[in-house]
């Protein structure tokens, strides 16, 4: 009986080792991750951003160099602005000239209000010496017709009334040949309030100009090139340096379709740099590509799926990424392990997250 017990016993150890393995097979994948958790390997990037001219022009001087951490606000560079001040002064000049015309142009509407008034008054005097002449005719050709007067009178009488109806006529073409003086000096103070405007537009685009000559950083970041240097000439939009913006740092990394297919938005990430594997830095999945990134000529069994891949992008929290500004370096490779399952474990082996 003991000897049945004793060659038992090695079947039984078998049985345990296969058991351990299936359960350690079931737990941890090919790279000794638990179910639920993936990985893929990837390096830490940031976005550029080119710090360009707005305009063309030389410049002036360069006040960073390459590896300078800076901050919103900070001067990085200023352009020459000799050209753009004379051509501030020349629109300020074509200013002051637009606000004086428009003086000019008052003055003028004044003058025609009171020609106006004037003609209307001897429109006013004609219309009553006409009314005068009409009744001294009215009562020439009653008398003429009693032979009272003379022919003579009555011919004078005709005449003079012919003469106030003339004038009338007159007077009243002066009346309207004035008021559309008025109309026309009134369309010329438009024209100049018009001037005005467009001076004071251009001397605010030039003062912009001059501001935007002045490059300053949007963001925070590092110099990572000075492509230009102090006394070169660049045409509009030509580039002076290239930063790194430190406040969207994240790691691009690969996963293939069955793993990536279970990634959302918003997915955990942890990240181990290679320069830093003491650490475990936190992010979070940001975008996971829509489109493989590596794919065969020809797709059509399973296995030829299983081949293609899609890029992940996991972005770095940007509170962390202020409390270690200085430390932050892109280029650098390392792992990102990315939760498939919610509710799955971090492996035991990865290291603490930095707080």
């Amino acid at each position: 009986m003991m000897k049945k017990i004793t060659g038992w016993i090695p079947l039984a150890i078998v049985a345990a080792g296969i058991a351990g393995g299936y359960y350690a097979w079931t737990q941890y994948s090919e790279a000794g991750l638990p179910v639920g958790i993936a990985s893929g390997n990837g390096r830490i990037e940031a976005t550029e951003i080119d710090v360009s001219a707005k305009t063309a022009g030389r410049i002036s001087e360069i006040l960073v160099q390459e590896g300078d951490f800076v901050q919103p606000g900070d001067v990085l560079a200023r352009m020459d602005t000799v050209q753009l001040e004379a051509q501030r002064r020349q629109a300020e000049a074509t200013l002051k000239q637009a606000v004086i015309g428009i003086d000019t142009a008052n003055s003028t509407v004044t003058q025609r209000v009171a020609e106006r008034e004037s003609a209307a008054a001897t429109v006013a005097q004609r219309e009553a010496v006409l009314d005068g002449a009409q009744r001294k005719l009215a009562r020439s050709e009653q008398l003429a017709s009693s032979n009272v007067t003379t022919q003579q009178v009555l011919d004078d009488d005709r005449s003079d009334a012919e003469s106030a109806r003339a004038a009338v006529a007159a007077a009243k073409a002066e009346l309207a040949a004035s008021e559309a003086a008025i109309s026309a000096a009134k369309a010329q103070v438009v024209h100049q309030e018009a001037a005005v405007e467009a001076a004071r537009a251009s001397v605010a685009s030039i003062e912009a100009d001059i501001n935007d000559s002045t490059l300053k950083a949007v963001r925070p970041g590092r110099v990572q090139y000075r492509v230009a240097e102090p006394g070169e000439v660049l045409a509009a939009g030509g580039r002076v340096l290239n930063l790194v913006d430190l406040s969207d740092v994240y790691m691009t990394f690969f996963l293939p379709t069955a793993e990536a297919g279970r990634v959302a938005i918003g997915t955990e990430v942890r990240i181990v740099l290679d320069a830093a594997p003491q650490f475990s830095i936190p992010a979070t999945v940001t975008f996971v590509a829509d489109v493989a990134q590596f794919t065969p000529k020809t797709v059509e069994t399973e296995e030829e799926r299983e081949k293609l891949m899609f890029r992940i992008k996991a972005r770095i929290p940007q509170a962390l990424l202020e409390k270690y500004i200085h430390q932050v370096k892109t280029g650098l490779p390392g792992m990102a392990y990315v939760k498939l399952d919610a509710n799955a474990a971090w492996p035991a082996k990865l290291p603490g997250v930095v707080q």
